[in-house]
């Protein structure tokens, strides 16, 4: 083998071969399997991709820097194909995007896909997208002009058209073990006694009946998509050869989608079992013996003291990198309610975890906005959570008297009165209903709105995630409706095409594209030019005296930048208990400060001690 394979393996042998024998005891063959496969994707590595591996290794921090933006894109919806995405570069370039996520693009069958979650094979790009060589090809360009690439790696299932389940299908006892299959509902039903319902309104159960077998089969998400068994190791081994075979396509962070759901257990609700950590502890080890440059992204949809788990610890880490949804959510909250109590909540909530745990910020993502909100904090202002869902879904569909808001509701469950939301981020915000309506006061109001979440996004520690099209205010997509294979999904509300058309507008500063484009662009300038924006600041939050106001400091070796946001359309004065000189980040120039700060509705400051 090669001497830099046998230092990383040897350093990592004794962990990774005792995590895996915990798990399956007395499979010395299949952890031999696993070995072999490990060392074969590492020798089938490029050599361009080899040398990444060992500049990263040098600087295993890359990605906790203020440097990081991030982008996630429909490669079709973007630019029709992977080659389309190569040839927009330099568009993501002078957005300032250089960590690109591409939407799930394996292959899937149309109209069984979930978004392309449901994966008929890790190995096979969707044909109308393109070819594998024509990924390698999109990621080398990537990698010369800067960018990261990140792509959804399913693991918790696979759709029932990949090669394994269609051998399942046809009576293969061999492929049945990979998935969970029983003869009646004995099983299912004790299953179903603690394993909560992803989806009750669309799909409900958590078990689908084949006719053709006259067996069940786990789906805990759609019908079509089948829950792989890790209790088999044939099935570990067969998904960690899938994820070294895309890194060596050049992908540098592999989303880890549902990661929390990925080991059954009867008896428990399925979710967060220790086994996972293991896995995904094992996941990482492979990564760093082959492929060290590569990062692993966990989509853990919890509160942030409950997700650090995924983070692992400092002798044993898992996931680098975690999704913030609670923040994103909670921040729509904010805007809805003009209540800044629950948010700065949040924030000394992340604040207190450790400075290496990176977390990915974003408004708007591919997915609903679901109502996951500290309900007990919130009790003591009197909002229950039963009707704060009701109010937040009615005001971001527009249906709450006075509302800006133009959304749709998502696996709307009357039984429960509860739903999630959809809609762009520039929908939500009002930019849609000012512009139908002409109001040319209220358009500049929600862009003000607009322009002052993207501050409050890029003032987090840890890297921003754009949605693409949020850069030029894209709007609600509703010809969704009139496509049969889309209409049942509001979630393609804000999935609509890249509007290029309204790119060209960008540097128009009389057009909505061109305030916002230019306006973002700005910030993101800034926090790239100032280390404070970093993830080694310490972060705590200030009452500015209303609750309308969200202080936020940052704190960086000496120097301090004081944050205010205003989620209200009314002028706000913020008690800054800041004196002295400053300097506005955002206008450039320097004054001294006497304690107080008047912002306009919806403005923000950011003032940065000498």
């Amino acid at each position: 083998m090669n001497s830099e394979f046998d230092r990383r393996f040897a350093s990592r042998q004794e962990e990774l071969e005792t995590l895996f024998l915990s798990l399956y005891p007395e499979q010395r063959q299949a952890l031999d399997e696993l070995l072999k496969t490990l060392g074969s994707r590492y020798r089938s590595r490029s050599t361009t991709l080899k040398q990444r591996d060992r500049e990263r290794e040098q600087d295993p921090g890359w990605y906790k820097g203020n440097d990081l933006l991030g982008m996630c894109l429909y490669v079709d919806q973007f630019a029709g194909t992977l080659n389309g995405v190569r040839g927009k570069l330099d568009y993501l370039k002078e957005t300032g995007v250089n960590y690109l996520h591409l939407m799930p693009f394996l292959d899937t069958v149309d109209g069984r896909s979930d978004g392309g979650y449901a994966v008929a094979s890790f190995r096979k790009v969707k044909p109308e997208l393109g070819t594998m060589a024509d990924l390698e090809a999109l990621t080398a360009a990537c990698h010369e002009g800067g960018v990261s690439v990140c792509m959804d790696f399913v693991m918790n299932h696979t759709s029932e058209d990949h090669l394994w389940a269609r051998k399942a299908r046809a009576g293969e006892k061999e492929y049945q073990d990979y998935y969970f299959f029983y003869d009646d509902r004995t099983v299912p039903d004790e299953y179903e006694k603690h394993v909560p319902q992803v989806f009750p309104v669309t799909a409900p159960g958590n078990f689908t009946y084949l006719e053709e077998l006259g067996k069940y089969v786990l789906t805990s998400f759609y019908p079509y998509q089948w829950d792989l068994n890790y209790g088999n190791p044939a099935v570990l081994n067969a998904m960690a050869d899938n994820l070294l075979f895309l890194a060596n396509k050049g992908i540098d962070v592999i989303r880890i989608d549902a990661v929390p759901y990925i080991w059954k257990q009867l008896g428990t609700d399925c979710r967060n079992l220790p086994q996972v950590h293991s896995i995904v502890r094992m996941m990482r080890l492979l990564c760093e013996i082959a492929c060290p440059s590569v990062l692993l992204l966990g989509e853990v949809v919890m509160a942030p003291e409950k997700l650090a788990p995924y983070f692992g610890d400092v002798q044993r880490p898992e996931c680098h990198m975690l999704y913030n949804a609670t923040t994103m959510c909670t921040t729509w909250h904010t805007v809805a309610t003009r209540d800044t109590r629950l948010l700065r909540h949040q924030v000394d909530t992340v604040a207190g975890l450790p400075r290496d745990y990176i977390f990915l910020n974003y408004l708007r993502c591919h997915d609903d906005i679901g109502w996951g909100l500290d309900y007990p904090f919130l009790r003591w202002f009197s909002m229950y959570e039963v009707t704060h869902k009701a109010f937040l879904n009615a005001f971001f569909t527009g249906e709450f008297y006075g509302s800006f808001a133009r959304g749709e509701r998502y696996n709307d469950d009357p039984r429960l009165g509860d739903s999630r939301l959809c809609g762009t981020t520039a929908s939500l915000l009002g930019i849609e209903a000012a512009e139908r309506e002409g109001n040319t006061g209220a358009l500049s109001l929600a862009i003000d709105r607009d322009l002052m979440l993207h501050a409050w996004l890029l003032c987090q520690s840890g890297v921003p995630i754009l949605y693409a099209g949020d850069e030029i205010g894209q709007l609600n997509d509703y010809g969704y409706h009139d496509d049969p294979k889309k209409r049942e999904d509001s979630r393609y509300l804000h999935r609509g095409a890249f509007l290029w058309e309204e790119a060209e507008l960008r540097h128009d500063p009389e057009t909505r594209q061109g305030r916002l484009f230019e306006g973002i662009a700005a910030l993101e300038r800034i926090r790239r030019e100032n280390p404070i924006f970093s993830a080694d600041a310490e972060v705590s939050t200030f009452d500015p005296g209303d609750i309308s106001l969200l202080g936020v400091k940052r704190r960086l070796n000496g120097q301090e930048l004081t944050m205010v946001f205003n989620f209200s359309e009314h002028w706000k004065h913020a008690i800054l208990f800041t004196l002295g000189h400053r300097k506005n980040l955002v206008r450039g120039d320097e004054l001294e400060i006497s304690g107080t700060w008047e912002l306009p509705p919806y403005g923000f400051v950011w003032l940065l001690s000498e």
